[in-house]
């Protein structure tokens, strides 16, 4: 890994496996895929809530949201969702990022 991409990496980017057992041992837990709807409609992880980061009204989407839950986001290689992830922390969330995004899911 290079400097710059760990500078870009969020203390809150989890693997996969790391991001399974939190996801499963949360009871707070909300699954949300940031991918297009195409994307979306192609195959997702379990029951996860949608919401794509290129819709107009995707911040006013995510400040809409609960602030009592932890969020766990995902996109297709985890660029879209740490960014969306970093948003929400700064709007005093939890979230968290599945590092590598669904390509690197194995579940």
């Amino acid at each position: 890994m290079s400097f710059m991409s760990f500078l870009r990496k969020s203390a809150s980017d989890l693997s996969p496996v790391d991001f399974k057992m939190r996801l499963d041992g949360d009871p707070d837990a909300v699954l949300v895929d940031v991918r297009t709807l195409g994307e979306y409609k192609s195959g997702c992880i379990g029951e996860a809530e949608h919401i794509d980061y290129f819709s107009k009204d995707f911040k006013d989407r995510l400040e809409a949201l609960p602030k009592d839950k932890n969020y766990y986001l995902y996109c297709h290689s985890g660029n879209r969702s740490r960014q969306a992830m970093n948003m929400l922390i700064s709007m005093g969330y939890t979230a968290y990022n599945l590092d590598g995004g669904i390509m690197r899911w194995p579940y």
